[in-house]
Formats: C-alpha cells, structure tokens, sequence
C-alpha cells in the first residue's frame, strides 16, 4: 500500500502549536462569514448600503461584517444579516439538521 503525500496545509496545520491551531480556526471562521456575506451579496447584487437598510443595521455593521474587521456582532444584528440574504442557519446535532428560526425581524 502506498503512503498518502501530505498536502502543503496539512503540514502546515500539523506543526501549529494548540494555540496557534485555536487562533487558525478563529480566524478561518472569520473568513468563511466574510465569504459567505460576499457572495451572497454578489449574487443579489447588493452594496453595503443596500443590504444595511434591508437588514435594519447601520452600513458600518455590513462593512465590517464583509470585510473580516470586525469579530464580534451581537447575534440580532447577524440575525438580521441573514434573513435579508435569504439564508437559513443550520445546526447539527447528533447527525440531524436543525433549522434554527432567525424570527421575521420584528
């Protein structure tokens, strides 16, 4: 049987320290949202102002949402963010997925 060559990242992730591997994936979480708030974006051909007066937020919220600035946004805010993209927030739990209700905005 032939040994499996190691890609560049998963040698890269095997000589990060605990901590460092915590703060990769905080980051890497950072940039899935990001990506995620871009594309949904581009694809309804929104600016931040746009998607900021759809979602009830201030386009300083938006911003820093696409753009990773930002870390922490209160979960309203993310809530509302969503449901204007028309997306659907997800949970696994035990192999099953759950479709959490993100409210109708009032």
């Amino acid at each position: 049987m032939a040994k499996r060559t190691k890609s560049t990242y998963e040698e890269f992730i095997e000589r990060l320290t605990p901590k460092e591997r915590q703060a990769f994936d905080e980051e890497y979480k950072d940039l899935l949202l990001s990506e995620m708030v871009l594309a949904a974006m581009e694809q309804d051909d929104l600016s931040v102002r746009e998607l900021a007066k759809l979602a009830g937020v201030s386009p300083t919220i938006v911003q820093s949402m696409r753009s990773g600035a930002k870390k922490n946004f209160s979960l309203q805010s993310f809530f509302k963010i969503l449901r204007s993209l028309d997306c659907r927030l997800l949970v696994e739990r035990n192999g099953h997925l759950i479709a959490l209700d993100l409210g109708d905005g009032e």
